[in-house]
């Protein structure tokens, strides 16, 4: 069933009408991202699920809610059914990783298991009959057969479905990040509140990081250890010294310029080794973000890469937020990684927002009707 163009209302004041308790589980639930957010917008998330044990700490330390290490593939319904309210809206949420679909994956194909993580979020959506469903993910996505199965045996389950491209910067994200959102209900027509509605400001990298305090490459803050920089080697340094906020690598001589960016089929990759601007969004914050090669991840004026942290607040994760238990060494790579995978905290309140609207409009009685047919 596709979605009516209806705009759902989002109370500038912040405040939601809750008329009904939405209560989630979170698939894929990384360091937490999507679950802070839903939690900003007054949906209770009960459950995190993920198969990498460094999400355990972030997600629990930060998020009111249980945590469960396992693998969606082996994950059964019966198994987390447990964690919804009997008498609540349950909606269920499953943002799987998203490299085997990115543009900077180019080795991926359809013999990548990763690919069918989607179908277990199908199998699960028919053990436990949510009634709201969210998914966020890369926009190739929808080019796939896979995400088409996924939304006919949406369609066939009678789930009113929506899915859009959302400009993470329109929502208030410092980021230039363009990420599919899929709602679906069993209630009615769903939509994606607007920019308009939601609110938010956008923000520059100079509005997320200007104000965080200075660090040499290969060094941490003393009262902050997730303000850690990668080291740069002599050559890199080289490069970050006369590297140009907003530039690229064809400003510096050529005796620095790699052997690579010399051949022609290295000349189309400009934004590698290259430094942020303040007035600006950041770029897409990748996985490895934290490498000064890895893309255009130069602090706009220090020499070195951005911060963990840094990475962290332009996936617009509050700058309090835990990722390492205190006293314990940051593993720079798997933190890396939990940040760049993370559902923008902001983007998941937006998504948040689209629910609470939604099901505040929806009248008890269907929402009564509809509830007797799942399962207890």
């Amino acid at each position: 069933m596709s979605a009516s163009s209806h705009e759902p209302v989002y109370e500038k004041s912040g405040s939601l009408k809750k008329t009904r308790k939405i209560y989630a589980i979170d698939l894929f639930c990384g360091a937490g991202g999507l679950t802070h957010g839903l939690a900003r917008a007054g949906i209770e998330v009960r459950l995190g699920v993920d198969i990498d044990p460094h999400c355990e700490y972030p997600y629990t330390a930060n998020n009111g809610a249980e945590f469960l290490l396992k693998s969606v593939e082996n994950l059964e319904g019966r198994e987390i059914l447990q964690y919804y309210r009997k008498n609540g809206i349950r909606l269920l949420a499953g943002c799987a990783p998203c490299q085997t679909f990115s543009t900077y994956n180019q080795k991926a194909n359809e013999a990548d298991k990763r690919w069918w993580l989607l179908n277990h979020f199908s199998r699960l959506i028919n053990d436990l009959s949510p009634d709201l469903i969210t998914m966020e993910n890369v926009p190739r996505l929808v080019e796939q057969n896979v995400f088409a199965n996924f939304l006919e045996h949406l369609e066939r389950k009678e789930y009113f479905v929506q899915h859009q491209v959302v400009n993470c910067e329109d929502y208030g994200v410092p980021q230039h990040r363009n990420r599919l959102v899929l709602l679906a209900s069993k209630f009615g027509p769903v939509a994606f509140v607007s920019p308009k509605s939601f609110d938010k400001s956008k923000k520059t990298v100079e509005d997320a990081i200007g104000s965080l305090p200075w660090i040499a490459a290969g060094t941490s803050h003393p009262n902050d250890p997730l303000h850690l920089s990668s080291s740069l080697s002599a050559l890199n340094m080289k490069r970050m010294e006369v590297s140009k906020p907003g530039g690229t690598w064809r400003d510096w001589p050529r005796e620095l310029v790699s052997d690579c960016h010399k051949k022609k089929s290295g000349k189309t990759y400009p934004s590698v080794y290259g430094r942020m601007v303040w007035d600006d969004s950041s770029p897409t914050i990748t996985t490895e973000f934290f490498g000064f090669g890895n893309g255009r991840f130069g602090h706009p004026e220090q020499n070195r890469a951005i911060s963990l942290r840094e990475g962290a607040i332009l996936q617009s994760f509050p700058s309090g937020y835990k990722f390492v238990e205190q006293g314990k060494q940051v593993n720079i790579k798997a933190m890396g990684k939990l940040i760049g995978n993370a559902v923008p905290v902001t983007l998941g309140e937006a998504i948040g927002v689209s629910f609470c609207n939604h099901v505040s409009s929806i009248p008890y009685s269907r929402i009564k009707s509809l509830g007797a047919t799942r399962p207890i």
